[in-house]
């Protein structure tokens, strides 16, 4: 019996996410109306919450298409990618890599990239909490700095765009702002991270990106600073190295074994 209704409850779930798909049996009338009717309207306020979650989560995105684009891009959304899981805080994780193979959304062409910045400052907003180390901690457990290996922050993500995404990105949070801005003509790197209460988007300076995803990555400050010189060869450890001590992501410092 429990196989049976676990059985039926997949088949329900299934229908309820494909529009395409029949009227789960069983399903009793009630006076006046149909099975299928009430399954639609059953079906079509899952659809509603789950864009309203989208559209909650991709705030921005929805500003830069529009209430009516969004939604209807959101609702083949999550046809294509139903929630796979309970947990609804990780509902979203494949939207930006959905909307670059949404031909509507091609005019505007880095809608997918600010998408994907909003993802990573909802991952960091959910983050587990980490203390960033003081300056004087930093510089007492430094040790040999070109073999010292970091440890930062858990929140913290990167987003690389060929596009002006964090500019973007902060125009549009001025939230009624009228004055003209021109948009850079170069792409932006994001350091996105919540070292305290508030999540924090900084645009990364050139090789940037390339240096905390090393660090990330394992590479004590020398091999990063490497990997960084390869993209920006007038990179700037000491600059790149301050500006994560003061965005106060650095939570551990070690030395290379």
């Amino acid at each position: 019996m429990a196989r049976r209704a676990d059985e039926a409850e997949a088949v329900f779930a299934r229908a309820v996410l494909d529009r395409n798909a029949a009227v789960p049996a069983g399903l009793a009338p009630r006076e006046g109306t149909t099975p299928s009717r009430r399954f639609d309207v059953y079906r079509n306020n899952v659809y509603a919450s789950l864009i309203d979650v989208l559209a909650a989560r991709f705030q921005v995105t929805a500003q830069l298409v529009g209430e009516t684009f969004f939604r209807a891009m959101a609702r083949d959304y999550v046809q294509a990618e139903p929630p796979r899981s309970p947990v609804l805080l990780r509902y979203g994780a494949g939207f930006a890599g959905f909307i670059a193979g949404f031909p509507p959304a091609d005019p505007v062409p880095y809608l997918a990239d600010v998408a994907r910045l909003e993802w990573a400052w909802h991952k960091a907003y959910h983050a587990a909490d980490a203390r960033g180390l003081p300056l004087e901690a930093l510089q007492a457990n430094a040790g040999d700095v070109e073999c010292a290996t970091l440890c930062l922050h858990p929140s913290l993500g990167v987003v690389r765009s060929v596009y002006p995404v964090v500019t973007i990105w902060q125009l549009a949070m001025r939230d009624g702002e009228d004055e003209p801005a021109r948009l850079p003509a170069d792409g932006e790197d994001a350091l996105v991270a919540r070292p305290e209460l508030t999540v924090d988007v900084r645009r990364l300076p050139e090789g940037g990106a390339d240096f905390v995803l090393a660090l990330q990555g394992g590479a004590n400050l020398q091999s990063a600073a490497a990997v960084a010189t390869v993209s920006a060869p007038d990179f700037d450890l000491k600059a790149n190295l301050a500006g994560l001590m003061s965005s106060g992501v650095i939570v551990g410092i070690g030395g290379d074994a």
